[in-house]
């Protein structure tokens, strides 16, 4: 019996050594708040289906936690042309809501513009892993192309929320490779010089709405700005300790709209009060000071870049959800990471920090 136990010991430590605890505790408790989320927002089916998915992904991510970093970093390249694939398969094939965003399979809807927030930043880091640093302008340029090639496709589905955590995934990676920030203040500015031709041209009526809703939802409180004046109410009628799981009138009398989606940390700040969502905002942060932590700690370019640039877009998906539903900023179609229904994007996420793991857990002594 006692050799049993210590084989079984020996086992346990072989399949696990490649995973990263901290991260993996502080992930593990936010999706187990995001199925108590869904359950009484949606029921036990969602429950079981995004546990299913949940498994998927942690799969995903021990699978990529064991491989090592010189091998996926030699993946990249592959690994971003794969992922650009569906993207563009789309046009042709896709279907949704207001566009094209995602790809029918039969037993699994795949939304591929997640899968580039995986991809896209692996091969900014792999780009400026082979050049000096901090970047000239025509790695800077570069660089942008990579970036600006998939955000266009993804912006033209249309889907600009999506599209907007794509190119900060990647303009994370150059931040963080010493980009100046005088681009950044030439970038913003072209944002906005080009607001009033994207107005004019570009936005679709339904986008249009949305940040004319944000300005003044109280303008259609009937219809286009009651997603946000509920969403509102919910988190305001939460008070301190929440009304209790199971208990929140907004989303069980259907108030909420989407609300086991974009808004299911309203339901959240409902049933669990501000002390409900103060525990998960720290556990979000649990996770990304994790992932700057282990790009400290980095030996090689592409690794810090990489685990750095993912902890920071995790930073921006919070930040865009968060803002989101309490009207701080416009209403995207932006999922709370782990806590919102979705699968494409749950194993994504769970795939990144693979990647972060493998960081870790393989080390190289040398590097660029």
């Amino acid at each position: 019996m006692r050799d049993f136990l210590r084989w079984a010991w020996d086992m346990g430590v072989r399949f696990s050594r490649s995973l990263d605890w901290i991260l993996l505790l502080a992930l593990a408790a936010l999706m187990a708040i995001g199925l108590a989320v869904l359950d009484s927002a949606g029921g036990s089916r969602l429950v079981i289906a995004q546990g299913a998915r949940f498994a998927v992904g942690l799969g995903a991510m021990w699978a990529i936690s064991r491989l090592p970093v010189p091998r996926l970093r030699a993946w990249t390249p592959m690994i971003y042309a794969v992922s650009m694939i569906p993207l563009m398969a789309v046009f042709v094939l896709g279907t949704g809501k207001y566009g094209r965003q995602w790809l029918n399979l039969g037993f699994f809807y795949l939304q591929p513009a997640e899968l580039l927030k995986v991809s896209l930043p692996m091969m900014v880091a792999w780009y400026l892993n082979r050049m000096p640093l901090p970047p000239r302008i025509p790695v800077v340029l570069t660089a942008a192309v990579i970036i600006g090639v998939p955000t266009g496709l993804v912006m033209l589905q249309p889907d600009f929320g999506t599209g907007v955590l794509i190119a900060a995934s990647g303009a994370f990676v150059l931040l963080l490779a010493g980009l100046p920030w005088w681009w950044v203040g030439v970038g913003v500015g072209g944002v906005a010089a080009a607001a009033p031709i994207a107005w004019i041209w570009l936005l679709r009526p339904y986008q249009k709405d949305r940040i004319m809703m944000f300005l003044d939802p109280e303008a259609d409180a009937l219809g286009a700005g009651w997603n946000i004046i509920q969403s509102k109410i919910a988190i305001g009628s939460g008070g301190l300790t929440g009304k209790g799981w199971g208990q929140g009138s907004q989303s069980h009398l259907n108030f909420i709209p989407e609300q086991t989606t974009d808004f299911a940390f309203s339901v959240l700040s409902e049933e669990f009060g501000w002390i409900g969502v103060a525990v998960v905002l720290a556990l979000y942060l649990v996770v990304i000071g994790r992932c700057l932590w282990i790009a400290v700690e980095s030996r090689d370019t592409w690794s810090r870049l990489l685990a750095g640039a993912t902890g920071l877009a995790f930073f921006v998906y919070v930040l865009v959800n968060g803002g989101m539903i309490s009207g701080l900023l416009p209403v995207v179609g932006v999922p709370m990471p782990l806590i919102s229904y979705g699968g494409t994007s749950a194993v994504s996420l769970l795939a990144g920090f693979g990647l972060v793991m493998a960081i870790r857990s393989h080390r190289p002594v040398h590097g660029h």
